[in-house]
């Protein structure tokens, strides 16, 4: 069964404005079967999982290209890289014919990779200026209840608006944490595998295919146990030397297997807002899992309800906050690093989100309750960056939105991103 992406406008969008797009994103996240969806009637496919093509590619990728021909589809780009210079070549090629024939530019190459890490150099050094680039993440919750999933905009009076378009779309704490617990991969929201076989055989694919080679021969178990590690981590701050001591391995190698894990689109990492105010203010980023079925699984919770009820409820529920955020960006063709950030300082003062716009800082603060006490009281720590305070917001598992104070307003997880 196929799942509608919201993504799927956005991609057209960017489609015609570049002769070639490239979607980065985790395995397994629907990034070749939405392609297919869109494009599959008109463009020729070709996957370099297929021996004797990926040797083709290697080995002579102008013959390969002159094979197929285009418009093309090309999975798992990054097994054969030398492919880029020679797609470089061609696009160049045609421009040239675009131009004299006074012709519209067409779309030539479509290209997906599930490793990123591997892929994103080359695609700067050969494609740059000729390629429009997607992020592709899980399944959002508008995607899973098949909402269409606006830019989401923290100004109460567009949230306003919006609650009111949206019917039928509250779910319960226990819902959610269902959700929570499930994650966003399609396979397990549309009941295709079993979560638990699936996960397994997930971190097993994803460490033979895309850590492997990454990492110094040897290690795989001590990545097994890092993975697991960092999942015990999610919506924490950044300590690398705790992180490493607890592994056994050296802060370097910390280093290089999260930036490895973030590349791979498995993790992101929240930065400080910082604005040059303040040495007082914790420069650490926070990071969270960007699915948190993936992260409950490698954390071993057995079940929704325990994580509900355990001592890491509220990361979790913060980590599916933020995801959700992320992923609604991600829709939309935004960069998060743009807007998304957290605040704390030296005096313990934090806030769990600050959305940047133009016209001021919005506080947002995640609570896993529907009436948490004084959520607003760090708000005022905003103010020596000389920027409007708008509404704050508390997401939590309200019902509605209803305000909490002057300064701010409950909103309900349950419709965020929708």
């Amino acid at each position: 069964m196929y799942v509608t992406r919201n993504s799927e406008p956005m991609i057209r969008e960017v489609s015609k404005s570049f002769p070639c797009i490239v979607l980065y994103g985790p395995r397994q996240v629907g990034k070749s079967t939405t392609i297919d969806h869109i494009f599959g009637d008109a463009f020729r496919k070709v996957t370099l999982d297929d021996l004797e093509d990926r040797n083709l590619a290697i080995q002579n990728p102008k013959l390969f290209l002159e094979t197929y021909g285009w418009p093309l589809i090309i999975d798992e780009i990054q097994k054969a890289p030398a492919l880029l210079d020679e797609i470089k070549k061609v696009i160049d090629a045609q421009r040239l014919v675009w131009v004299k024939n006074n012709e519209e530019r067409q779309l030539m190459y479509i290209l997906t990779g599930s490793n990123r890490f591997e892929l994103q150099q080359g695609i700067s050094d050969s494609l740059a200026g000729r390629c429009g680039v997607i992020d592709m993440a899980s399944f959002s919750q508008s995607e899973t209840y098949g909402a269409e999933g606006k830019l989401f905009d923290p100004e109460i009076s567009w949230l306003l608006k919006r609650e009111k378009e949206l019917t039928g779309k509250y779910r319960t704490r226990q819902q959610v944490f269902r959700d929570i617990f499930r994650g966003g991969m399609p396979d397990i929201v549309t009941g295709v595998s079993n979560r638990e076989v699936y996960f397994k055989s997930y971190v097993s694919t994803y460490i033979e295919k895309d850590v492997r080679k990454l990492i110094s021969a040897g290690s795989e178990l001590q990545f097994r146990n890092f993975l697991s590690v960092i999942a015990l981590r999610t919506a924490q701050e950044l300590h690398y030397d705790t992180i490493a001591n607890s592994i056994g391995i050296d802060v370097r190698t910390c280093k290089k297997w999260l930036s490895i894990l973030e590349t791979s689109g498995l993790i992101y990492l929240l930065q400080p807002y910082m604005a040059n105010i303040s040495n007082r203010i914790i420069k650490a980023p926070k990071l969270y899992f960007m699915d948190t079925g993936l992260c409950a699984w490698l954390c071993r919770w057995p079940d929704a309800a325990m994580l509900e009820q355990c001592a890491m409820s509220g990361y979790f529920f913060e980590t599916f906050v933020v995801s959700e955020l992320i992923k609604n960006f991600y829709v939309h063709n935004k960069d998060p690093k743009e807007s998304l950030f957290y605040y704390r300082d030296i005096d313990q003062k934090e806030i769990d989100l600050i959305y940047v716009q133009q016209n001021g800082i919005y506080p947002i603060e995640i609570k896993t309750g529907s009436t948490p006490k004084k959520p607003t009281k760090n708000y005022s720590v905003l103010k020596k960056y000389k920027l409007e305070i708008r509404n704050g917001l508390v997401i939590d598992t309200c019902d509605k939105i209803r305000p909490v104070n002057e300064d701010a307003w409950y909103y309900p997880v349950c419709i965020l991103g929708m």
